[in-house]
């Protein structure tokens, strides 16, 4: 996989929305909700051109039942992926595109770490700018290694995210 980070694209809210239609016609009453995260889903912020879906249901076990609905969309159907609780499914191959991280509604840290992350850097320039600057510096230091890419940012995401929910937390009502 050839990590490339790309300037932000106006055009990333308009993919997630038509893969999120085609999503949704198939989940019926299990699905509660579908949000874009991630990095394409903070307007300014570079990013790996892969739509990050956020998928909420309602069972997980109706979700699993559904696997042949992510098949025909293109995905491939990953299970767990190495976290507890979570279905991950992804679209592109080498060239992926959208990648979809679904939780049971009963998940409620997995699911608010990543919209409280996401509002965050929307919300902070300073640390929406440092983190894309990161993001484009070691994607040329790592250009071919997903685990060297994820390692190197890995201190800055903690510390963003821990910055996420005290700023979330402090200041909701």
């Amino acid at each position: 996989m050839n990590i490339i980070v790309e300037p932000y694209n106006e055009q990333w809210p308009i993919h997630f929305e038509i893969e999120a239609r085609k999503i949704s016609d198939g989940l019926g009453d299990n699905l509660v909700q579908l949000h874009h995260i991630g990095s394409t889903a903070v307007p300014g912020l570079s990013a790996k051109p892969v739509i990050d879906i956020l998928l909420i249901v309602s069972s997980l076990e109706v979700l699993d039942q559904n696997d042949h609905h992510f098949g025909v969309l293109g995905y491939e159907v990953m299970g767990e992926f190495g976290m507890e609780g979570r279905r991950y499914y992804r679209k592109g191959g080498d060239d992926r595109t959208h990648q979809i991280h679904a939780f049971e509604v009963r998940s409620i840290y997995d699911i608010e770490r990543h919209l409280i992350f996401r509002d965050y850097l929307r919300a902070h320039s300073t640390d929406r700018l440092a983190y894309g600057d990161l993001k484009e510096r070691i994607a040329l230091e790592y250009p071919f290694d997903i685990d060297g890419y994820g390692d190197a940012k890995d201190a800055l995401v903690k510390e963003l995210e821990r910055k996420a929910l005290l700023w979330y937390y402090k200041n909701k009502r």
